[in-house]
Formats: C-alpha cells, structure tokens, sequence
C-alpha cells in the first residue's frame, strides 16, 4: 500500500457536544448505518474526464470527496470509542482485477482533480496486479464501490459487526445519457450516531455542485 499521509485530528468532547444524545442513542445499535438512492448529474464531470482522459470514476470519487470536506459530519469517525474530527479525508475504493476478483484501492486527498486521478490512477493499476486484499489502516476515509453495470435504485452492503467502522460507504451506478445529460444513481450509506439525513442532503447538495464544477477547486470544510 503507497503511504497516505493522515493529517491532523480534533478530539469531540461528548459530553459538551451537540450531537451527544444522538451519538448516544445510536452508537450501540446492531445496525447503525442508515442510507439513500438517488441520482445526480454527472455531466459535467463526466465530459470533463473523457476531455482531459482522466478516470470518470475516479473524477467522480475526487468530486465527492471534495463534497465530504465540506460536511462536518462526513469528517467525524469513531475510533476505540472516541469521537475524532478529521482534517482530512481520503478515498478507498473495491478496484476489479482481469480474473474477476476484487482488490482494495487507497487515495490520498488533493484539491486538484488531476493531480488527484493521476497519483490515484497509479494506485488502482497497483492494487489490479495484487492478488490480495490490503486494509486501510486507519478511520479517515470513505469506502466508495462502482456498479456500472446496474442503474440500481437500492443496494445493501457486506459489513463485519464485529469491526468497529463509521466512514460513510458510497456507490456508484451505471451512467445513463438523455436529452444530452449524463446521470447516475448514487447509494450514501452514513453512521446515524454521526451523520443525520439533514447531513447527507447538504452533502448531496455540495457533491452536485462539485460536479457541476469539476476543475473548480471549491472551498474547504
């Protein structure tokens, strides 16, 4: 695995936080991930890509990631029991292999979308000559997986309850063109005890404006 550097993080007092009854209540369920389908546009984007042959999905990923850092809630994972606040957030994604398996792909975050499908794009031809799956080592990213095959309108995920693990899971679906627009369906899947549906439409919001922008480099969280 190519080093990812972690960044800085800020310890959340519970007991002073806004969120404590919420994170209380839902921290210990069996199943705390709750999640939506919807779809975006992704034209922009994706003509962007096929303009500069860039990775539409790793365009895609970069622009949401950017969208992340935007929310405070997609930032905030919990670690032994302890809420953290990232500064930073990277990208890990499942990548396919020619004999049909999976992999695991890890992406450290840059604002600039090409520079971040270039170092990305290195790492995922990485991971498809491996014949092994590599763990991220720590909490400070979000799991992303493409379906291009399916425009889904639900998906569930494979989870190990055993495991501790907050960071939002996102999906990406078949891209379909109409009317000269490209959209996709998109599947969020967040930790309730940290993220709220409140949080996942303003994510929502900035991810569509993320791709609607995709060389604009958009303020920071």
């Amino acid at each position: 695995m190519q080093e990812i550097l972690v960044g800085s993080r800020q310890k959340i007092d519970v007991e002073t936080w806004e969120r404590r009854a919420s994170f209380n209540h839902f921290r210990d369920f069996t199943e705390p991930y709750h999640g939506v389908c919807l779809r975006v546009d992704c034209t922009a984007t994706y003509r962007y890509a096929k303009q500069h042959h860039l990775s539409v999905f790793l365009s895609l990923l970069h622009r949401s990631l950017i969208a992340a850092h935007q929310i405070e809630n997609f930032r905030t994972r919990i670690v032994d029991g302890v809420v953290w606040r990232y500064e930073q957030i990277n990208g890990g994604s499942a990548v396919g292999r020619t004999n049909g398996t999976i992999g695991f792909g890890h992406y450290q975050f840059q604002q600039r979308i090409a520079d971040f499908v270039r170092e990305a794009s290195i790492e995922l031809e990485r991971v498809r000559q491996r014949d092994d799956i590599e763990r991220y080592p720590d909490a400070n990213l979000i799991r992303y997986s493409v379906l291009p095959w399916f425009d889904f309108t639900s998906i569930s995920h494979a989870r190990d309850f055993s495991r501790e693990d907050s960071a939002p899971k996102i999906t990406f679906g078949k891209i379909t063109d109409a009317n000269g627009r490209s959209t996709m369906p998109v599947s969020i899947h967040v930790h309730h005890a940290l993220i709220d549906g409140l949080h996942v439409a303003q994510f929502v919001e900035k991810f569509q404006h993320s791709l609607d922008a995709p060389e604009a480099e958009l303020p920071l969280g």
